[in-house]
């Protein structure tokens, strides 16, 4: 079956999933859990076939990590999926009702978008959170992992597929496309396939806004930053931002950019240096900083960059650094080269806190932490499909809400506008919640 029929069918499919009871779909992501647990080793078993070819590729160290699903990975999962059982319906929930005249009521109601085309990096975790977010939220979905992941995928959707048939739900609600040229295909899919979420890098997401008519929702890049104020906690900067760049290097909430406020540069720079070097990271920055730490021992020696490289995602133990004179120019340099993905500020001062939090145009904007903290589950969320940079419907980490629209529903007894127009009748709007 062509991705054009898949989308068709899957259209056909979604207002069963729309309309199927809380439970069913808990029940789904219930079996979900048990099927991971059940085929384990044969998951473990493709996904070692998949590291294995990886390596023999060349692939770079931090992406393979990016590539294994292991026991660790398998107990986020099942933890995700508990997450997502445990949180309210999102279909049904009434945002607005308004009695527009006596006996004629509207009300304002979330369902679900329908048909959903996600196509994500070569992550076998994320294809868990992403169906078991699309069957939660009432969507249909096609989704498309990346090729070095493929024998993992094809296990997983396996089990994705026997839980919706246990539930008593379409079990073609749900569709794994598996190759490269199938993403063209799904791009041509307009009509039936209401919206797309691309992850991968800035210039995949680019292509994929460049050659189809779906909307698309995502993020282009993670740039982040962590700004260290003068009147920070130099300790807790220290420990915010190794955190922030190395907890998980290649994902795209780690941060790849350290501005430094001037006064505190030569005290806290070396600091910093040393801690990012003691986890393998290394600072790339302008003179200025690799003059402060010509003399710092125990650090690699730093490289000069220049300063239109600024807005490049390293996803590696690699991190961009800039001493800036105080918030404003922290804030200006964030709004000029950052993604509006997340970041951080790391200070005491309540005023400058508000000041950044107020003024940095991000989706995620953070006071003495790691951005780091920018992920669904972390949220509370249950998972997320991805992080979203737009102002438009959703923005930051999209769970359930974000794969959510809503319609208008209006009831009356006989009202008709003639009535209204020639002033027979008159609205009077009483919000009744």
């Amino acid at each position: 079956m062509s991705v054009r029929e898949t989308a068709h069918v899957l259209r056909l499919a979604s207002p069963a999933l729309a309309a199927s009871s809380l439970d069913a779909r808990n029940a789904a992501l219930g079996a979900i859990a048990d099927g991971l647990k059940a085929h384990a080793e044969e998951i473990f078993a493709a996904n070692r076939q998949d590291c294995a070819a990886a390596a023999e590729a060349g692939i770079a160290a931090t992406v393979q990590k990016r590539l294994r699903y292991d026991e660790g990975k398998m107990q986020e999962s099942l933890a995700q999926l508990a997450s997502l059982v445990s949180l309210p319906d999102p279909i049904g929930k009434v945002q607005l009702e308004r009695e527009l005249d006596e006996g004629l009521i509207l009300k304002r109601v979330s369902c679900p978008i329908g048909v959903i085309g996600v196509i994500f990096e070569a992550r076998p975790d994320a294809l868990i959170q992403i169906g078991s977010l699309c069957i939660k939220s009432g969507n249909a979905a096609i989704l498309k992992g990346g090729k070095e992941t493929q024998r993992t995928n094809k296990v997983l959707f396996g089990v994705v597929q026997e839980a919706l048939e246990i539930a008593g739900l379409p079990a073609d609600a749900l569709a794994l496309a598996e190759s490269h040229a199938e993403i063209d295909e799904l791009l041509a899919c307009e009509g039936d396939v209401d919206l797309l979420i691309p992850r991968g890098s800035n210039a995949f997401v680019r292509y994929i806004m460049d050659h189809t008519k779906i909307p698309v929702m995502g993020h282009s890049a993670g740039v982040c930053h962590v700004y260290v104020d003068r009147a920070a906690d130099q300790d807790m900067a220290v420990t915010v931002v190794v955190d922030a760049k190395t907890q998980y290097p290649a994902v795209c909430n780690a941060a790849e950019t350290l501005l430094v406020d001037r006064p505190i540069a030569s005290e806290f720079l070396p600091k910093a240096a040393r801690a990012l070097a003691q986890k393998k990271a290394r600072l790339r920055g302008t003179q200025e900083v690799l003059d402060l730490l010509a003399d710092v021992s125990d650090i690699p020696a730093p490289e000069l960059m220049a300063e239109d490289e600024f807005g490049r995602e390293y996803g590696d133990y690699v991190m961009s650094c800039k001493i800036v004179d105080g918030v404003d120019k922290a804030i200006s340099h964030i709004n000029s080269w950052g993604s509006h993905h997340t970041d951080a500020i790391v200070t005491a001062d309540d005023a400058t806190a508000a000041t950044f939090q107020q003024r940095v145009d991000s989706a995620g904007v953070y006071r003495n932490c790691s951005t780091r903290f920018a992920d669904g589950f972390r949220y509370g969320f249950g998972a997320e499909v991805g992080i979203s940079t737009g102002k438009l419907h959703a923005r930051g980490p999209v769970g359930l809400e974000g794969l959510e629209t809503y319609k208008y529903l209006l009831e009356g007894e006989g009202h008709i506008v003639g009535d209204y127009a020639e002033g027979k009748r008159q609205f009077h709007f009483r919000d009744l919640i």
